[in-house]
């Protein structure tokens, strides 16, 4: 699957605000959770590069992020960035599927 991202402006000022500033990247990642059902929250955050990173350039700015993260985003994911919030990263997820094996 190919990742679509999509940076309103807010999201790119603030980003190369952050990334002018150091040497680390941004990176997406979930926050996965849950044990029979699952959670998932992306969140965005200024990280040192990792060896198996999928690279996503848009505009001239690099987003790394796992393949890991990968997998749980959807075919085009939006990044925008609200003052008193932060960076919202895609939509959040959680699914409520048990599999209980009865013998």
């Amino acid at each position: 699957m190919i990742v679509k991202i999509k940076i309103t402006e807010p999201a790119m000022n603030k980003l190369k605000e952050m990334t002018c500033k150091g040497a680390q990247i941004p990176r997406i990642d979930a926050d996965i959770a849950g044990g029979c059902g699952l959670s998932v929250k992306f969140s965005l955050l200024l990280d040192e590069p990792r060896r198996n990173d999928a690279i996503i350039e848009y505009e001239g700015l690099q987003l790394r992020l796992d393949h890991f993260t990968k997998r749980y985003l959807n075919e085009e994911t939006q990044i925008d960035y609200i003052e008193d919030r932060g960076f919202i990263v895609g939509e959040s997820f959680a699914s409520s599927a048990c599999a209980i094996e009865i013998n």
